[in-house]
């Protein structure tokens, strides 16, 4: 009993008992079987971790407090238990509409899995979060991480008539305003907008009252984009044209009159939100999603950097003594330096066999429309949805009233990479690419010139950061130096101002901490070069990221990754323990 009385779930849930005198005999059934599961968890928590703590060092530069390091390692020990995992969406859907019981299971979920991956319920109330972070020299990306479900949200409005998908868009704007003000408050002596470090992302699909628009106008844009040569594979890439068909009201094809009018209605809404991004001074970045979403996205995104994007028409040549000459004055020097270039950056996704043809086109066009590319690199989280959906949709034998496939892709072979390890080698080369790029723009346009490109490296893969780190190196980007005084002595990479304003690297707030530490240790720049995604939304807006964020500890942090995760984090308790006894 007294391992058992331990638990939180127990004495949540023995409160929760106090407010009825005769529960129904499901829920105490269901009550028996939460203490059991509470007490085997326990159990066998408690049983591997000194085995956990013992088998792995800990990992430098980390400042998690130590209820941050257990609830870590609990959320971890949860994710390595892979049935587990693969079963939490249908567990949840289920307690959650077990009336008492919710309550519980949500407290449960808040005190664990909330508070491991997700900033805070809404943006302002991330701040704390987000300054703690600045002091580690840590950057930001603020995400309203709601996954709507459309069949459930079609039509919907809050309780003040307002549609749930204009909610959305009024929490991006909040989040603009959240990392504005942060930024205002945080610096005085900050270039104007140059430097700043929390962003913006957003997701296409929650913006909609039906993302079905989105899905009709990719499979127009399969269905009538020019072929290339060579060709991009499925789901292709854009052409400055992709939305001419925004300017008809007429149905057409796949796209239906009303198709028409809601992605009329969030062009307009996403120009709102990238005007007050640009006057703000704060980046947005575009999610991708999965690829029956990609081509409408791609065609969103690229019409946004084409437009928020643009550079001066002699941007390719200008260069320091351009704009020196430009002006004696420091206040029409800062005019000239205070926009943020780029402002809206578009997710490219590696894991995607079009890629990395697609990345080469995407340079070209920005070159031949004259705006800077934004670019998140990323492996890609919907793999196994992705070649699911696929199989379904090439299936011959479906039978009448079978599940409808969401898969629009004309080709034999899934859009997805075939393994591991080729969407790791694409990884690479796409960065290579990049950083090539990244070096001729440095090298062309000197200190002050308006960049051409910028580059996330969002990845929780260490041997790609060592990569990214050496390449930067080989290109002149950075400078090994030396720090550390006598026998404490360690190689960084200093990274100069002009840089550090095209690169960042990434991770998901709550996961790759370590990996996150290393790199911040690792790096010297002006500017935090190391950012982290930072989801926010009430808890029950979330449960669709939370668990899938459950499910991609699988693959995002590749074999064994949620088990490293958690003895990562045994090992940290274990020495801040030791260090409490020696104390």
């Amino acid at each position: 009993m007294s391992l058992i009385t331990r638990s939180g779930t127990l004495r949540i849930f023995v409160r929760a008992r106090t407010f009825s005198t005769a529960p129904p005999p499901r829920l105490r059934r269901l009550g028996r079987v939460l203490v059991l599961s509470s007490a085997l968890t326990t159990s066998v928590l408690g049983y591997v971790f000194y085995n956990d703590a013992s088998t792995i060092e800990p990992a430098p530069f980390d400042t998690r407090t130590l209820s941050d390091l257990l609830r870590a390692y609990i959320v971890y020990g949860t994710c390595s238990i892979a049935p587990l995992v693969d079963a939490a969406p249908t567990i949840l859907d289920t307690l959650f509409s077990i009336p008492g019981v919710s309550k519980i299971v949500e407290s449960f979920v808040r005190a664990t899995f909330f508070h491991q991956f997700v900033g805070a319920d809404t943006a302002n109330g991330a701040l704390p979060l987000i300054t703690s972070l600045r002091a580690e020299n840590k950057g930001a990306l603020f995400a309203h991480a709601v996954e709507v479900d459309q069949k459930e949200v079609m039509g919907q409005t809050n309780m003040e008539g307002q549609p749930v998908h204009k909610r959305i868009i009024e929490e991006i704007i909040r989040s603009i305003n959240a990392s504005a003000d942060f930024e205002d408050g945080r610096d005085a002596f900050q270039d104007g907008h140059i430097g700043r470090r929390t962003w913006v992302s957003v997701k296409l699909t929650a913006m909609l009252p039906n993302a079905q628009s989105l899905i009709n106008l990719s499979t127009h844009l399969a269905n009538t984009r020019a072929q290339l040569e060579p060709p991009v594979l499925f789901p292709g890439t854009p052409s400055p044209s992709d939305l001419s068909i925004l300017h008809s009201s007429a149905s057409t094809g796949t796209l239906t009159e009303s198709d028409i009018h809601d992605l009329k209605e969030l062009y307009s809404d996403l120009v709102q939100i990238c005007t007050h991004a640009e006057e703000r001074g704060v980046r947005v970045f575009i999610d991708a999603e999965y690829s029956w979403y990609q081509p409408a996205i791609d065609a969103f995104g690229h019409a946004l950097m084409e437009r928020f994007n643009k550079l001066p028409s002699d941007g390719f040549l200008r260069t320091w003594w351009d704009i020196s000459s430009w002006t004696s004055s420091p206040s029409a020097r800062k005019s000239v330096d205070d926009r943020v270039r780029p402002l809206v950056y578009v997710t490219y996704q590696t894991y995607l066999r079009r890629m990395p043809a697609h990345l080469t086109h995407s340079l070209a066009l920005a070159r031949a429309r004259g705006y800077a590319l934004g670019v998140k690199l990323v492996r890609g989280a919907y793999h196994p949805y992705e070649v699911a959906a696929h199989h379904l949709a090439r299936s011959v034998d479906s039978a009448v009233g079978s599940p409808r496939s969401l898969s629009i892709s004309p080709d034999p072979e899934p859009p997805v990479q075939p393994s591991k390890d080729a969407t790791d080698q694409c990884y690479h080369d796409c960065a290579t690419v990049l950083i090539d790029a990244i070096s001729q723009d440095v090298h062309r346009s000197g200190r002050f010139g308006a960049p051409i490109i910028g580059v996330f490296f969002a990845t929780h893969n260490w041997t790609s950061c060592e990569s990214i780190l050496e390449e930067l190196v080989k290109k002149g980007l950075g400078v090994v130096e030396r720090v550390g005084v006598n026998e404490v002595q360690e190689d960084v990479v200093r990274i100069p101002l002009e840089v550090g304003e095209r690169i960042a690297f990434g991770q998901l707030y709550g996961m790759s901490d370590a990996l996150t530490n290393y790199l911040v240790g690792r790096t010297r720049c002006e500017r935090p070069c190391v950012i982290k995604y930072v989801p926010f939304g009430a808890l029950v807006q979330v449960m669709p990221y939370l668990s899938r964020r459950a499910i991609e500890n699988k693959s995002v942090l590749g074999a064994g990754g949620a088990t490293r995760e958690r003895k990562g984090a045994a090992a940290l308790i274990w020495k801040k323990m030791k260090g409490l006894v020696v104390s």
